[in-house]
């Protein structure tokens, strides 16, 4: 990976193990320390989720024209600053609800633009050959993370109390903006939005001499306006309008939205009718992140030997197979195995289709547009999980958790036919 790539990965692994080491500390922040009830909590979940993104949809345009590393540096240390005011606020005995839920809109924008850029700086710092193998390496760091971030948590929570591992999400958010900062490899610079207006003028101009077409205040001042409105959306029309990106990005988005609506409810059914212990439900889902390790060491070797499409195909199916079974859950050791397998299922499906999926979207994205479509592709998802999360809520409060999760179950099973079918030939699309 080179230096810069090295650093890249270490300030990757330095966040992610501090994302997970703060894993649920809102909810649990929310519940211990201002004594918020169930639809409080659920408020904070899908609404940081959703305010969060509708925020971040005019960051994606901004970003494109500028460099991504520096704009990288700057979100760790929004999300590091906005995240210190909690312990701040909490020593000072000025914590709120509404203090939590504004930082959880701060820190959720601030991770769909950090996301956006870097997806972007990757394919201007790497070659083609390389982005999967890094892709991978990232994939299995967040696996480990997940691997320890949770049981270190949940020790730190029990000694210190749940406003700690806050404390350390924020110094993990510093020491990876220093780590992006350390980076010497030289970033090209983006062409300016004034460049990109000037030649959409230019051809503007030059169809309405053609037309008679020319409005009144000139070509260039109704470019620009009209520029500036379609960049809000050209993420999403970017992806719509590619034959290979439009079903993955259904896929993606209805797959992610569904998985994460049933976590909720699992924790609610193990914890509660079946009885399980804090500790066991917090094994059912470190353990199976091994999985996730296995997955994401395989996937290079899979695409070499079978063909990344194929392989996209293959784990997109096997993924969505896994999660019904969680229906089935009853109580005792019977039941904790059969979360841990199931679990492990899902999580190594996931593990080789994350980094593949992520290299075939940047493979088939032109570099002008990559923070746009990835901003576009992750306020969908933000948006998704959190009306579905929403939605399940409700569902399983009229129809019980497992009823719910079943449900959730069957609708994965269908979204392996959002997959694209064949490789489509590039799309062209004009700038």
């Amino acid at each position: 990976m080179g230096a810069g790539g090295g650093l890249l990965w270490g300030a990757y692994g330095i966040s992610a193990l501090g994302t997970w080491l703060a894993f649920d500390a809102f909810p649990l922040i929310a519940v211990l320390v201002l004594h918020s009830g169930p639809l409080a909590v659920s408020v904070l979940a899908a609404a940081g989720l959703a305010v969060g993104a509708v925020a971040a949809v005019p960051l994606g345009p901004w970003l494109e024209y500028r460099r991504k590393r520096p704009v990288m540096v700057a979100t760790d240390l929004v999300r590091c600053a906005a995240l210190l005011t909690i312990p701040v606020a909490h020593l000072l005995g000025a914590l709120t609800f509404v203090h939590l839920l504004a930082v959880s809109v701060v820190v959720a924008a601030a991770d769909i633009a950090f996301r956006s850029a870097s997806g972007a700086y990757i394919k201007t710092l790497l070659p083609p050959e390389e982005l999967l193998v890094v892709n991978a390496r990232f994939e299995s760091t967040n696996w480990t993370a997940i691997v320890l971030g949770p049981p270190l948590g949940g020790a730190m929570v029990g000694l210190f109390g749940p406003v700690v591992t806050v404390l350390a999400d924020a110094a993990s958010y510093l020491l990876s903006a220093l780590g992006l900062r350390a980076i010497t490899a030289h970033e090209p610079r983006p062409a300016r939005r004034e460049e990109a207006v000037a030649a959409g003028t230019a051809e503007n101009t030059g169809n309405a001499e053609d037309t008679g077409a020319a409005k009144d205040g000139g070509p260039a001042e109704n470019a620009d306006s009209r520029s500036r409105t379609r960049e809000l959306f050209d993420g999403w029309r970017f992806i719509l309008r590619d034959p290979a990106l439009r079903p993955l990005f259904g896929n993606t988005v209805l797959y992610n939205g569904l998985l994460m609506a049933i976590s909720p409810l699992l924790a609610v059914l193990m914890l509660g009718p079946l009885g399980f212990a804090p500790w066991q439900y917090g094994l059912a889902f470190a353990l199976p992140a091994l999985g996730g390790l296995v997955g994401s060491r395989l996937a290079r070797r899979l695409v070499a030997r079978f063909g990344q499409h194929r392989i996209l195909l293959a784990t997109g199916v096997l993924r969505a197979c896994w999660p019904l079974g969680l229906a089935f859950v009853r109580p005792g050791v019977p039941g904790l195995v059969l979360v841990l397998l199931v679990e492990f299922g899902v999580i190594t499906s996931c593990g080789v289709f994350n980094p593949v999926y992520a290299t075939y979207r940047l493979e088939r994205t032109p570099a002008a547009r990559v923070v746009r479509t990835l901003s576009a592709w992750s306020v969908s998802t933000k948006l998704g999980t959190a009306a579905l999360t929403a939605l399940w809520g409700l569902l399983a409060a009229l129809l019980g958790p497992r009823t719910a999760i079943a449900a959730a179950g069957l609708l994965l099973l269908a979204t392996p036919l959002l997959l694209p079918r064949r490789v489509p030939q590039p799309l062209a699309f004009a700038e």
